[in-house]
């Protein structure tokens, strides 16, 4: 049923997402007591998902990040096909192609999106494997021990560790985030001046992008200790604002979502660049994907609360 889809694999999740709208369109048809416009719509919807999930197929684990986004819009076609009144004929699709919840203390180390030495000469393989399999793979593993700990004082009621507890949490809690952001905006196809949406919001609310590169830079390079700079989405001001954090967490805005993330602890960049970040923040800016942001932003920005 469709409650149950859950993709094995990318491409395999768009193969069932291609069969499962068949099926919803044939359950239209044979119960829907001839096609009405509202059924009509529902058809077209899903030969539309259709078209989507074919022209994916061929770049699954390259698009990632859009795959995703198709079973999101997936999410909303079933919904919107359950409301047509056909009594038992289309499951409602809450689901549909999407990866369950993460289970508590299931947090895994995800893949770098390309090889370890792609990045060079900007940022060097030795660099990249100890930073991913190393590093990010202990803030994994601290988010994990961290829940399971807050899950076990729940049960317990002995809350006498909660505040160590919370605070391992949010400092592993938010490595793993950002460092999976991190990986992401990072291609070895990327730099230069982004264009898009994301280059009209920047030139918008920065002048231009110049002016945005030199006031990211410097946050980038200022960060007092170990850190982040971090380009995001304002929900509540309708715009994006550049943000440090120190450590992952620490002194940095909350209600924002963050679409370019650049690590400025040490480990980042000492082995090639040692005391030099402004080096490292300069090389980085070569490898920039704004693809990447282009996409988060387009998701992003969908949130908007009531200015303030």
């Amino acid at each position: 049923m469709v409650d149950s889809f859950r993709p094995p694999s990318i491409a395999a999740g768009l193969e069932r997402l291609i069969a499962w709208s068949r099926d919803v369109e044939r359950a239209l048809r044979q119960e829907g007591k001839g096609v009405s416009p509202t059924v009509e719509a529902g058809i077209d919807a899903l030969r539309a998902l259709r078209r989507r999930a074919r022209a994916l197929l061929p770049h699954a684990v390259a698009g990632e990040q859009a795959v995703h986004e198709l079973f999101l819009h997936a999410r909303r076609v079933g919904e919107q096909v359950a409301q047509l009144g056909i009594a038992g004929a289309v499951p409602v699709a809450g689901e549909v192609g999407l990866p369950r919840p993460v289970p508590i203390g299931g947090h895994t180390l995800p893949p770098l999106p390309y090889p370890y030495d792609a990045l060079e000469p900007y940022i060097d393989e030795e660099t990249m494997r100890i930073h991913h399999d190393r590093l990010h793979r202990g803030y994994v593993e601290g988010l994990n021990e961290a829940e399971r700990e807050l899950a076990r004082a729940r049960q317990t009621g002995d809350f006498s560790l909660v505040k160590h507890w919370e605070g391992q949490l949010a400092f592993n809690g938010a490595g793993h985030y950002l460092h999976t952001l991190f990986w992401n905006v990072m291609t070895p196809d990327g730099g230069g001046p982004p264009t898009g949406a994301i280059a009209r919001e920047i030139a918008r609310t920065f002048g231009s992008f110049d002016a945005f590169r030199d006031q990211f830079s410097a946050a980038a390079e200022k960060v007092e200790g170990p850190g982040w700079a971090l380009l995001v989405w304002s929900p509540r001001a309708h715009r994006v604002e550049i943000l440090q954090a120190e450590k992952h967490q620490n002194l940095s805005q909350q209600d924002q979502i963050p679409l370019l993330a650049l690590d400025v602890w040490e480990h980042a960049y000492f082995l090639k660049y040692h005391n030099r970040r402004r080096d490292y923040i300069a090389a980085w800016w070569h490898v920039v994907n704004w693809d990447e942001v282009n996409r988060r932003f387009a998701l992003a920005r969908r949130v908007l609360w009531v200015p303030y």
